[in-house]
């Protein structure tokens, strides 16, 4: 990992298209059809939680962001956060862009917590080698299934109440 220095700022202070630049860049253009925009379709992202980075020549290379979703049970709908795309360009991927956006998100919902706000379970969908140093486990969230092709243990959830949290359910976009 190179020795980087970013500055994060709130993603509402980026350009619309210089994010969507971003995310093609990262992922592709085909990247619509992926089950997570399925999942969150129609939703707006969570402004508090979602972020950009910039690099030392102050050039966006990464973003965050998180959207209010929900687990449809028999019992209703239930709030969760999924957080993702976690999106850094090609070229400078592996610097260490990814885990200081993920980590800035997580302090941030942790601050937004402990000054009283309510604490969502967070899901996504990734690689539990790497979401786990921030407590993503696949381990709640086997009767969980997603509107469109997954594999289920890339299915992965952290945070306070998971354990509270109904065994079974579709994930979708908020409802409430």
């Amino acid at each position: 990992m190179a020795s980087t220095t970013a500055t994060l700022i709130p993603l509402e202070a980026v350009d619309p298209a210089m994010i969507e630049e971003v995310l093609d860049r990262a992922f592709g253009p085909d990247r619509h059809a992926r089950t997570a925009y399925r999942i969150r379709e129609g939703m707006p992202w969570l402004p508090g939680l979602s972020l950009a980075a910039l690099d030392e020549n102050e050039m966006l290379v990464g973003t965050i962001q998180c959207w209010p979703i929900g687990l449809q049970t028999k019992q209703g709908q239930v709030p969760l956060v999924m957080v993702g795309p976690v999106a850094v360009v090609p070229e400078r991927q592996g610097e260490g862009f990814g885990v200081g956006l993920m980590s800035a998100m997580i302090a941030e919902d942790a601050r937004l917590a402990a000054g009283g706000g309510r604490a969502l379970p967070q899901v996504l969908i990734g690689d539990a080698d790497y979401y786990g140093r921030w407590g993503f486990s696949a381990a709640l969230t086997g009767g969980w299934r997603c509107p469109g092709p997954y594999e289920q243990h890339r299915l992965l959830a952290r945070g306070h109440g998971l354990a509270a949290m109904p065994v079974d359910g579709m994930l979708g976009p908020w409802e409430g």
